[in-house]
């Protein structure tokens, strides 16, 4: 809230592509918050199902505007949807979540401090059946492990103050993954003052299939090799499976040993997070050692598929922008950063969680 108690206006907008089978649970999200939002704008970007039809046959208590942008990828989408803002306030989502009723409101109180620039909401898996906690464990921390310096806000759940927007920090529309983490750099560099805040919560179900899952990462890590991001991750990653190999590979006794406890800790916090999550959900030993076991191989198929893709998005980076590209940042726009072209602050402002006393460095 901001003067007083008059209600601070806050968009929400979403881009859609062929969700209608899930597009009745997100809209009844929307709906039922406690704070409606002043504005929802949704891009479709070419939908083959009916889910322009059941956009516009939604009727809610607030104003509503569907774009149809045919061929729009994600970043294209969001960039078109909050163009059409005239709110405050920008709340991005996605279609196939569900809000919980007080994600909105939760979301945009900490904006009443003048301070706060962007709030980063939390996120949560469905978790119905063993192969979805089985998944969940194996790549989705719960929000309390998260550490509010470091994170970067998915666009699942975010807000930001339109301001930021219009001095031209969008999404890449260069980039068809990992598209939100590039954004969220640009507007920490920039000096914006982030937010956690993870009661404000949207759900989500993870990939219903392995091969689906494969595909996912597949592409994240294509994304982190296009945006050059994570570099010393993806080499630590390419080492490490390279160093198991080459012990198998020789046998000898010790070095099984010691790469079996090295492999040990590096499955520690995938067994931890399930059996945290089982033993609260009431499921059974046998239960946990299943799930606790699906979710150890999961990781190792999520980081394979990691391999796969960043070389990829690499090569792709290079033979559009030179071999400097492999180190240097690209600009909003797309071109290749040159130093000094662009005054930008490189040292990210600590994110803090709503309701403490500390306030974020100028």
């Amino acid at each position: 809230m901001t003067g007083g108690d008059q209600p601070l206006a806050a968009a929400v907008v979403a881009t859609v592509l062929n969700e209608g089978k899930h597009l009745s649970a997100w809209l009844m999200g929307l709906e039922s918050q406690t704070v409606h939002p002043s504005e929802v704008i949704i891009v479709d970007g070419g939908s083959q199902d009916d889910t322009l039809h059941q956009l516009r046959a939604w009727s809610p208590p607030f104003e509503v505007r569907i774009i149809a942008a045919p061929g729009t990828s994600i970043s294209e989408g969001r960039n078109a949807a909050i163009a059409a803002v005239s709110s405050e306030v920008v709340a991005v989502t996605d279609a196939g979540t569900v809000a919980t009723s007080d994600w909105l409101e939760r979301l945009i109180e900490p904006f009443a401090e003048p301070a706060v620039d962007v709030v980063a909401g939390g996120f949560r898996p469905v978790l119905d059946s063993r192969w979805q906690r089985a998944l969940a464990a194996a790549t989705l921390p719960d929000m309390e492990e998260l550490s509010g310096a470091r994170i970067l806000p998915s666009s699942r759940s975010v807000a930001v103050r339109r301001r930021w927007l219009d001095m031209g920090y969008q999404y890449p529309e260069w980039l068809d993954y990992c598209e939100d983490l590039v954004w969220d750099l640009q507007l920490q560099r920039a000096g914006a003052r982030f937010v956690f805040v993870p009661d404000a919560v949207v759900t989500f179900a993870p990939r219903a299939s392995l091969a689906g899952y494969a595909r996912q990462y597949f592409r994240y890590a294509r994304g982190d090799g296009r945006a050059g991001l994570w570099r010393q991750r993806h080499v630590v990653r390419y080492a490490t499976y390279a160093a198991m190999l080459f012990v198998i590979w020789r046998r000898k006794p010790l070095e099984l040993v010691l790469a079996l406890v090295l492999g040990t800790g590096y499955a520690m916090p995938v067994v931890r997070r399930a059996w945290r999550r089982e033993r609260v959900a009431g499921h059974p030993t046998g239960s946990f050692v299943k799930v606790a076991g699906a979710a150890i191989l999961l990781r190792a198929c999520g980081d394979v598929a990691k391999m796969a893709g960043y070389p990829v998005g690499l090569a792709w980076r290079v033979r559009r922008y030179g071999p400097r590209a492999s180190w240097r940042r690209i600009t909003p726009d797309g071109r290749l950063w040159r130093p000094g072209s662009r005054r930008t602050e490189n040292r990210p402002p600590t994110m803090w969680r709503a309701g403490e006393s500390r306030r974020a460095p100028r």
